[in-house]
Order: structure tokens, then C-alpha cells, then sequence
């Protein structure tokens, strides 16, 4: 019997965000130091088997609809086409996909389509390899590009880009980003930069607005509001000069969409988070590892959620930023 994941504001979690390891393979410099970061003791690190078990309790006893695998950098996890296949196997109606920066996905695409993942998610903030190696401190522009093609080419659409603009750096960018995206058929999303950046260097006045982006776009382009429901999805989405070609604008900081959040993350050491900036996790994987029952483990998750707060508290003045950058908790 299904329990959903409700909070006590009537908010229903559906979408599990997996974290699949806390490493990456680019150092962005809004999320952690050029040096990186105390990546966690491979121990800590669930097991290809334990995640599995925890998404299957997800999804046949909690209510999940959609799993996106994150990290870190997810397609560093050399079991990543075995947990999708083997998720997949939970139920062809479930939506699956990747969040990933595409270094490895030119040679990944093809097997994670077959395995059963639906699309992608890709992190690309500037089209110019001067400010890619700036922003990422990698020489890795082509191979990004290289891999939107080849998850295109594999039928992991819509292949969806996330771009943070930063000031001073790319914020130029936008219309650059878009042009490149509607030739490309992928669907832009841009994203306002969040205080999740392990160096807890994130300043308001550094962050470049919802309001500044469509400023910025309205230069070259005519948006109009896309005509669907929003409902959970937390990009506001337009359609570019007329469509059917769109673009996303998530602004988590100036205009939170907390009320209608239907997301839960789990991460690479298998802490339950019912919201992204939250303070505290609920250990799953010291549970499991002492012999706990699927039965205990979801009312374990259940518990979680029903502590969840009605909103990120960025604009409260007594808001703390998470202890976890953003690599470690999974987009």
C-alpha cells in the first residue's frame, strides 16, 4: 500500500532527486574552491544496490513519479547505466533523467537511452571558452557541446541547459545562450544564482535577477507567457518571438515557488533532505545498514518530509545557508 510523502502544508513529494556522489570533474567557481572539496570516504557513499533499494521504496511505497540522478557529477559513477536500467525496470511510466555538466556524455548518451533514461539536464553557462574556462577552471567547452549533440542524437530530449548568469563574468551571455539553444531545438533554463556555493561566498548584490535576465532578453527577442500551467515545475516559461521554441527563468531567490514544491533529495550517503537549503537530513543509510525493513525505512522518509518547512527562508533575515554545497546535497 502507497503512503504518499506529504508535509503539513499539503505539499506532496513525487520527484526524487538522487545524488549519486558529491565529486566532479569542473570546479565552478560559484560552487566550490579551485582546489576542491573533502570529498566523502567511499564507505560513506551508498552502494549501486542500496540506491536501488531506496528508490524502489520510493517509488512503490511513497508515491515517486520521477527520479533525476545528480551528484557531484553524476556520470562519474561508474554504475550509473545499471541504477537507470535497473530503475527503469520500476515501471515504464516513471520520467528519469540526468543532471549532468556533459563531459562524459558523448560516449555515455547512446547507453544511458537504452537503458531507460528519458532526457538530460545539462549545466552550460557561456558558449565562449575564455569564460568557460573562467567560470569552470577546465578547458572543456568542446566536450560539453559535443555531448548536448550526442544526447540529442540519442533521443534524450527535450535536452534541457541551466545557465547562471554571473555579474561581470557572463552576464552578457543570455541572448548568446538562447540564440544557440533554439538553433540547437534545446530548451534553455536560467537559473538565479542560490546561496549553496561551498565557500559561503554568495552576496545578493552579486546576482543577477530574474528582472535583469528578461531585461536582457527583451534585447533581441519578443517573450510572450507560455500558455500551459506552471504547477510544480519551478521554471516560469515563455515562448521565444511567437514558439514554439521556450525559455525558463528559475528564480528560487526573488520569486520562491516554495507552495508548490513536490521535490525530496536523497544524497551519495543516503540522507533523506525534504528541502534543498535545509539544515537537517534524515539518515537512511545507517537504517538500512542495520538491518531496518523497507517498511521502517519509509516511515523513516515519511517522518522526514512531514518536517518540512513552508519555505527556503532566503529572504528571511535570519536565514543560514545549508552546511552542504551544492554538489554534496544534488540538484
Amino acid at each position: 500500500m502507497q503512503r504518499p510523502l506529504a508535509d503539513a502544508y499539503g505539499r506532496v513529494a513525487t520527484d526524487l532527486r538522487v545524488s549519486l556522489t558529491d565529486r566532479c570533474n569542473l570546479r565552478c567557481s560559484y560552487c566550490m574552491p579551485a582546489e576542491g572539496l573533502d570529498w566523502l570516504p567511499h564507505p560513506e557513499v551508498l552502494t549501486d544496490d542500496e540506491v536501488v533499494r531506496l528508490i524502489t521504496i520510493g517509488v512503490r511505497r511513497l508515491g515517486i513519479r520521477e527520479v533525476r540522478f545528480t551528484g557531484g557529477e553524476p556520470l562519474i559513477r561508474r554504475g550509473l547505466v545499471d541504477i537507470v536500467r535497473r530503475t527503469r525496470a520500476l515501471g515504464d511510466d516513471l520520467e528519469l533523467s540526468v543532471t549532468t555538466n556533459a563531459l562524459g556524455l558523448e560516449r555515455n548518451a547512446q547507453a544511458l537511452a537504452q537503458a531507460g533514461l528519458d532526457r538530460v539536464n545539462i549545466s552550460l553557462d557561456t558558449l565562449d571558452p575564455e569564460r568557460f574556462h573562467t567560470i569552470t577552471r577546465r578547458d572543456r567547452l568542446d566536450d560539453v557541446l559535443r555531448g548536448a549533440k550526442a544526447a540529442h542524437n540519442a533521443g534524450l530530449t527535450p535536452v534541457k541547459i541551466n545557465a547562471v548568469l554571473l555579474r561581470g563574468v557572463n552576464d552578457d551571455d543570455a541572448c548568446d545562450l538562447l540564440a544557440w539553444a533554439v538553433e540547437h531545438e534545446y530548451e534553455l533554463r536560467f537559473i538565479e544564482q542560490m546561496p549553496l556555493d561551498a565557500q559561503h561566498d554568495w552576496h545578493r548584490e552579486q546576482m543577477v535577477t530574474a528582472e535583469e535576465i528578461f531585461a536582457k532578453l527583451a534585447q533581441r527577442f519578443t517573450l510572450t507567457p507560455a500558455r500551459e500551467p506552471r504547477g510544480s515545475a519551478p521554471a516560469e516559461l515563455f515562448l521565444v518571438d511567437g514558439g514554439p521554441a521556450t525559455v525558463g527563468v528559475i528564480a528560487s531567490v526573488t520569486r520562491p515557488f516554495c507552495g508548490d514544491c513536490d521535490r525530496v533529495r536523497l544524497t551519495a550517503d543516503g540522507q533523506v533532505r525534504n528541502c534543498l537549503f535545509a539544515r537537517e537530513e534524515s539518515d537512511l543509510r545507517a537504517a538500512m545498514r542495520a538491518g531496518a525493513s523497507d517498511d521502517e525505512l519509509a516511515d523513516r522518509w515519511v517522518a522526514a518530509m512531514a518536517t518540512k518547512l513552508p519555505g527556503h527562508g532566503i529572504n528571511d533575515p535570519t536565514f543560514l545557508q545549508p552546511d552542504r554545497p551544492m554538489s554534496a546535497i544534488g540538484g
